[in-house]
């Protein structure tokens, strides 16, 4: 699970393509369609805190909950907007109560690579998750690792740094590695090379809804990026929206 030390010092900075700001707009609209507007929320896999922030200006209390420290140090570098950061492996997150809504983005679920860390996390979102609490998550797909990414490798170079980004998907375990190198600008004008490797494992979505079944949490809809459109083995990203239905028992 160990990753994103060196590379969280540009993670912003490269990052800068990613939607952030159409994600947050279409979880508020969902989290408002289930009639949740305020409350507090917790963004599992926060990293430095990009959605977390988008979606306390919406107005929500955010919790912010993601294993590296590195991440943390700069999500909680930002102006103080009353955000609670703790550093916890998703796997064993502990809170001091039940939350509205649990939201996971950016992929964070896929560097789960046991099936049963993925049905952990399913079963502690249902622990924490009010009653009629949702739970909207994203995964990247089999389609995304095999037929886009895999073997693929990524490059990018900017002034304040470069990386190189190489990719290899083993279909008979699923798992996608990442051998990420990079360059980053120091402060005395030279660069300092890093490496970190990432890994991946991609789930097929009737497996996810399954184990969310088994945790107690009731699908209410999966779809395609930035769609309402069911999601199919063709679609790159696929969203998940359950609910708990089930009262807690004390």
């Amino acid at each position: 699970m160990e990753a994103y030390t060196e590379f969280a010092q540009v993670y912003d900075r490269f990052m800068d393509n990613v939607p952030y700001e159409a994600w947050c707009e279409g979880i508020s609209k969902i989290l408002t369609e289930h009639g949740i507007s305020e409350g507090l929320v917790l963004d599992l896999g926060c990293g430095t805190g990009t959605m977390t922030r988008l979606l306390r200006q919406k107005g929500y209390d955010m919790i912010g909950v993601d294993a590296s420290a590195e991440m943390l140090e700069i999500a909680r570098n930002h102006p103080d907007e009353g955000i609670l950061y703790l550093q916890q492996d998703m796997r064993e997150f502990e809170l001091y109560g039940t939350v509205a809504a649990v939201v996971c983005v950016c992929d964070s679920l896929n560097y789960l690579l046991e099936e049963e860390d993925l049905a952990e996390v399913f079963s502690l979102v249902h622990n924490y998750l009010d009653q009629n609490g949702v739970f909207i998550f994203d995964m990247n797909t089999i389609h995304k690792y095999r037929d886009l990414i895999g073997d693929a490798t990524i490059c990018e170079n900017r002034e304040e740094g470069s990386f190189i980004w190489e990719n290899y998907f083993d279909e008979e375990s699923s798992i996608n590695e990442y051998a990420l190198t990079l360059f980053v600008k120091q402060e005395n004008g030279l660069f300092a090379r890093f490496e970190e490797f990432h890994y991946q494992r991609a789930y097929e979505l009737q497996r996810v809804a399954a184990l969310l079944e088994q945790a107690g949490l009731t699908l209410k809809a999966v779809c395609a990026e930035g769609t309402t459109d069911p999601a199919d083995e063709n679609c790159e990203r696929a969203y998940f929206v359950a609910v708990r239905t089930q009262p807690h028992v004390f």
